[in-house]
């Protein structure tokens, strides 16, 4: 029997990959993102090539009722999900004293309220069953503070912390939490945010299906936290060694335009 896979921020980036990814071994899918055309032109097309059965939520994720809806639809249908993805974000760059509040209270319900909300609906039927898995999508910031990009780095904090500490709550039961915190990535997150000349994501990054590859590996193998690229792994390593200071002046300077 198949297992079904749900992805929040699925129709670009290395959502867009994972559900590739999922679709590519076999595993029904439920897609969650706010473009209804690119998850429909997403759901056709793995479809047609792979085979499963896939369900597409046209959803933003930054409406409180978002998540409740999705889950009672699927209750009704009694589709069970196997895997949950907590992948939708999205980032507002600049100094917060300048920065758009709306726009940073939209970010905390996307990247931490709405990924805790999901988890916390989907979670109970996993247990119930005895298996299930669960990814939630950070960053390198969830790691250190990030100046210039303060809001978005402590919602990735908190996605960190959360993850390992519920994977250790789950440990023996079938369940298991990974937490995938990728570095720059070459995806259209940096376009949005008007990122594209910031010193971080200035000469080679990884691609987003790179990213994907690491984060499905990690999830399917129950690692608790997975970094893809040494030099991201090494970056994360600092803030344990590091003076606070000089790890938050650094983070500066990487998130300052070149």
């Amino acid at each position: 029997m198949k297992t079904a896979a749900l992805i929040t921020g699925a129709s670009s980036g290395i959502g867009y990959e994972l559900a590739k990814l999922f679709a590519q071994n076999g595993h029904n899918l439920v897609l969650v993102a706010r473009n209804q055309s690119k998850l429909q032109k997403l759901a056709d097309e793995l479809e047609e090539k792979f085979g499963i059965w896939l369900k597409i939520f046209p959803k933003d994720l930054s409406l409180l009722a978002s998540p409740d809806e999705v889950y009672a639809e699927l209750a009704q249908d009694s589709i069970q999900i196997d895997i949950l993805v907590n992948n939708a974000g999205f980032q507002e760059y600049g100094p917060f004293f300048e920065t758009d509040l709306n726009k940073e209270l939209q970010m905390i319900q996307v990247n931490l309220t709405s990924l805790t909300q999901l988890t916390k609906l989907f979670l109970p039927g996993m247990l119930e069953q005895g298996h299930g898995k669960i990814m939630n999508v950070g960053s390198t910031g969830s790691f250190a503070p990030g100046p210039l990009n303060a809001v978005y780095c402590a919602t990735n904090a908190y996605v960190l912390s959360f993850s390992e500490a519920i994977a250790e709550e789950l440990d023996g039961t079938g369940v298991t939490v990974t937490a995938l915190c990728p570095g720059a990535t070459r995806t259209d997150f940096i376009a949005k945010a008007g990122m594209e000349d910031v010193n971080l994501f200035q000469g080679q990054i990884m691609d987003a299906r790179t990213v994907a590859e690491v984060g499905y590996r990690a999830l399917m193998k129950g690692k608790r936290v997975a970094v893809p690229g040494v030099g991201n792994q090494v970056t994360t390593l600092a803030p344990r060694f590091l003076p606070r200071r000089l790890v938050t002046r650094a983070s500066k300077n990487l998130m300052s335009r070149a």
